[in-house]
C-alpha cells in the first residue's frame, strides 16, 4: 500500500491568536484537502514571531509532504512568512524585478505610486516560484526543496480561494498524483443532527465511500467522500439510499444554496417575490438578493420592527390589537400586505422574538400569501439572538421552498 500524501496547515497571524480574527481559511482548506487525495495531519495558528515561525516550519517539514500557510504576506513589518520559510531554508530572499515592475503597475492603474514598504511583496527565494494574486498585492509561493512543497497564501479568503483554486491545485495534481477522489454533500433541514446520524449510522462502517455530518447554518449536511476508479459510482449509489434514509427533509445536494433554488423555480414559473420582516434584521431579503438572478422576481421589502411600521405597509391595526405582533394572523396579514404593496405573486412574512426580554424567547411566526391562499407556520429556536435571526431567514426560505413544491412549480 502506497504512503498517502501529508499536509500540514499554517494559519499564521497575531490577530488570530487574539480572536480578533476567525480562522475560516483552515477550515476550507480542510475540507478542499481529502478530494485531492491529501491526508491533513496537523493544522497550527502561530503569531507573528519570526523564531516560533521557523521552528514550526522546520518542525511540519520532517512531518509532512506539504506545507500549506496561509496569512503574513503583507507589506507592514510583521508580516515575516517569507522571511521565515527564508531562515528554515537557507536561502536569501532578493527582489523579482518582474513582480516589482507588476506591483508597481497595479497600484499606478489605480492612480496611485507603490509605497516604499510594498517592496517586500516581490522579494522570493531560489527555490519559491511566485503565484499571481489578481485580487491583492501579495503574491503566493510554490515553494519545493529536498521533496518537500510548501505554499503560501495571503489570509484574505477573497484573494486565497481563487488562487488556491487556479494556481495551487492544479499544482498539486501533478506533483502528488492520486488515484480519483469524489465527494458529495446532501443538506437537510428541519431534522436534528442526532436523528440524521441514526439514521444512516450503517454507512459509518464502510471505508469507501467514508461519511461525515455537519451542523451548517442551512442544516445539517451528510458528506460522503469515495476514492477509486469507480468512485462517482459509489457516490450514486449511497446518495441514493440515503436520500431514501432522509427524505423528505432533504432539500439540495453540494453547492445548493436555498436561495438558489427558490429563484431558480421562480424564473422559471414567471413569479415576482417580495418580504416583509420583523425579528430578522433584513437577513431574509439579504439572502435572497445574494443570488444575481433575484433582480427579475424580487420587487423589495420591508423592515418592520415596530407596530406603527406595520400598520403603514398595510398590516390592518385591528389584527396587530387583536392578536399581539408576534402572532399567526398577523403573520398572515403582513404577507398579504406586502404582496399587495409591492404587487407580487408571493409575499412572505416573518415576525418572532430573538431576545430573552419575553417569556417565549425564539418564537417565530413565517407567513407566505400566494394567488392560491395564505399559509402560516410556527417555528421555535433556543439558540440565543443572533442565530435564531440567521435560522428564521432561512426558515421562511424554506417554507417558501415548501409552498412552491406545494403548487407543483418546483422543478
Amino acid at each position: 500500500m502506497n504512503k498517502p500524501v501529508t499536509a500540514e496547515l499554517l494559519s499564521i497571524g497575531t490577530e488570530l491568536l487574539r480572536g480578533e480574527i476567525v480562522d475560516t481559511n483552515a477550515g476550507y482548506f480542510a475540507s478542499q484537502l481529502p478530494l485531492l487525495g491529501i491526508e491533513l495531519q496537523r493544522i497550527t495558528t502561530v503569531g507573528d514571531n519570526l523564531e516560533q515561525l521557523s521552528e514550526i516550519l522546520r518542525q511540519a517539514l520532517k512531518r509532512a509532504d506539504i506545507i500549506i500557510a496561509s496569512g503574513g504576506l503583507g507589506p507592514t513589518q510583521d508580516d515575516l512568512t517569507r522571511e521565515a520559510i527564508a531562515v528554515t531554508l537557507d536561502e536569501k530572499l532578493t527582489i523579482d524585478t518582474e513582480l516589482e515592475k507588476n506591483l508597481r503597475m497595479m497600484f499606478s492603474r489605480s492612480g496611485r505610486e507603490m509605497p516604499p514598504h510594498n517592496i517586500k511583496q516581490v522579494m522570493v527565494i531560489p527555490s519559491a516560484h511566485a503565484l499571481p494574486n489578481p485580487r491583492g498585492t501579495a503574491p503566493g509561493w510554490w515553494v519545493e526543496k529536498n521533496n518537500k512543497v510548501i505554499v503560501t497564501l495571503p489570509g484574505p479568503p477573497r484573494e486565497m480561494i481563487p488562487m488556491w483554486q487556479n494556481e495551487v491545485t492544479p499544482r498539486i495534481k501533478v506533483r502528488f498524483p492520486t488515484k480519483p477522489i469524489l465527494a458529495r454533500t446532501i443538506k437537510t433541514f428541519f431534522v436534528p443532527e442526532a436523528t440524521v446520524a441514526q439514521l444512516v449510522e450503517p454507512f459509518f462502517k464502510f471505508d469507501n465511500p467514508t461519511l461525515g455530518i455537519y451542523a451548517k447554518p442551512d442544516g445539517i449536511q451528510v458528506r460522503l467522500i469515495a476514492h477509486g476508479d469507480n468512485a462517482k459510482e459509489l457516490l450514486d449509489d449511497c446518495e441514493q439510499k440515503i436520500r431514501e434514509l432522509l427524505s423528505p427533509y432533504v432539500w439540495g445536494k453540494d453547492n445548493d444554496t436555498l436561495p438558489g433554488l427558490v429563484g431558480q423555480w421562480l424564473v422559471k414559473s414567471k413569479l415576482t417575490l417580495a418580504t416583509i420582516e420583523d425579528a430578522t434584521g433584513g437577513l431574509l431579503a439579504d439572502a435572497i438578493t445574494s443570488i444575481s438572478e433575484s433582480i427579475s422576481y424580487y420587487h423589495g421589502g420591508f423592515i418592520t420592527t415596530k407596530e406603527h411600521t406595520k400598520i403603514s405597509c398595510g398590516v390592518p391595526e385591528e389584527t396587530i390589537h387583536k392578536y399581539g405582533i408576534i402572532s399567526p394572523e398577523v403573520a398572515e396579514a403582513m404577507a398579504v400586505a406586502v404582496r399587495k404593496s409591492l404587487a407580487t405573486d408571493i409575499g412572505v412574512s416573518v415576525t418572532g422574538i430573538t431576545g430573552t426580554e419575553s417569556k417565549q424567547p425564539g418564537l417565530v411566526f413565517i407567513g407566505i400569501a400566494d394567488s392560491h391562499g395564505t399559509k402560516t407556520w410556527q417555528q421555535q429556536y433556543q439558540i440565543g439572538r443572533v442565530d435564531t435571526k440567521e435560522r428564521a431567514a432561512i426558515s421562511a426560505l424554506f417554507r417558501l421552498r415548501e409552498r412552491l413544491i406545494e403548487l407543483k412549480l418546483s422543478d
